[in-house]
């Protein structure tokens, strides 16, 4: 696996927030009938950080939980329902028609299945140069000479240019998934579980080509993931969800080393290698069933799980608020042993 992220790349801007976002929602219209009224899905309940030039945030959380509708909404292809969001200091929800277009592209994807985000019909050449030919003004030879660029920037070989996606192994794939993200120079990438299905070996491949890029081109990362193993190596701060709510949020080492909330707890305490007496963390197993989305708990959204619940987690919602230099939403987590 790689080394743990650190401090700033140098020639980085640190401080210099990338993405800010204010109080994010996502809420869905759920028709069950043709005269039924709609059900309010709420998929982000509001969701509030930022991230800064050459840092990864990494989102962690149970499926169903909003990372990816997250990521959706900082990648630009869903427009929140309510809050505010800041991409390079301009604001990404009431933007301009004519700054629409460059602020798109300081923001790019890359998706959990590099196969199927790539075309089969296109040769790798051909999908590297095409974010070129639709967004700029470079000629045919300039466009090929900045994909053959990119793609030895990834660890890809020139013979590789005019071959399919068909003919290359997964986290060769990848490789070209993020080379594709890369073309138009974007500030931000939003990464939606981008190793979880390729081989643990190759995992660390391309988790290190990550932090290499971040070092070379000072890249802000939105690290989806459902593995704390991995968000362990390349995050800076980390933002646990539970059904739609940031529960805990802060820097990588105090939310491993003391998590504050007792579902952050059950997350690390649920991954290899993070549990026995090195650690202090011992395994939680979480009872009962993750709560529809269609009927969330009233009070705090953990209580039905919680093995710490009280009388007032059932009544109150808890606020984000700071304590142990993270914020964390749990009324009982000045009494809660991590280990």
């Amino acid at each position: 696996m790689p080394v743990g992220a650190g401090d700033p790349p140098s020639g980085t801007s640190a401080g210099t927030s990338v993405v800010s976002a204010n109080n994010l929602q996502q809420t869905y219209q759920i028709k069950r009938g043709m005269f039924a009224a709609a059900d309010q899905l709420r998929a982000v309940g509001g969701v509030s950080f930022t991230v800064d030039a050459g840092k990864t945030l990494a989102v962690v959380g149970e499926s169903g939980c909003g990372k990816s509708t997250l990521a959706r909404m900082i990648a630009l292809i869903e427009k929140p329902t309510a809050g505010d969001l800041h991409l390079n200091g301009m604001n990404a929800i009431a933007v301009p028609d004519d700054a629409r277009k460059r602020l798109r592209q300081s923001v790019q994807m890359v998706f959990q299945n590099p196969y199927g985000s790539l075309n089969p019909r296109k040769k790798i050449g051909s999908i590297l140069e095409a974010p070129l030919a639709i967004n700029t003004d470079l000629n045919a030879a300039q466009r090929s000479e900045n994909g053959r660029a990119m793609m030895a920037r990834v660890g890809l070989r020139p013979e590789h240019y005019e071959r399919y996606p068909h003919m290359f192994s997964g986290g060769q794939r990848q490789r070209i998934a993020i080379a594709r993200a890369l073309m138009l120079d974007p500030k931000l990438l939003v990464a939606d579980e981008p190793v979880s299905a390729l081989d643990v070996s190759i995992q660390a491949q391309v988790l290190n080509l990550l932090l290499d890029l971040q070092e070379e081109m000072g890249l802000a990362y939105l690290f989806i993931s459902h593995d704390l193993g991995v968000v362990r190596h390349i995050a800076h701060d980390v933002l646990v969800m539970y059904l739609g709510h940031a529960v805990e949020q802060g820097e990588k080492n105090k939310i491993f080393s003391q998590p504050r909330h007792p579902y952050t707890q059950a997350l690390l305490g649920s991954t290899p290698g993070l549990v026995g007496a090195a650690t202090g963390l011992k395994r939680i197993v979480l009872k009962g069933e993750l709560p529809s989305p269609l009927n969330p708990p009233s009070g705090c959204v953990f209580s039905t799980r919680c093995p710490h619940v009280v009388e007032r987690c059932r009544l109150e919602r808890p606020l984000m608020r700071e304590l142990d230099g993270r914020q964390v939403a749990c009324h009982e987590a000045e009494k809660l042993n991590s280990a």
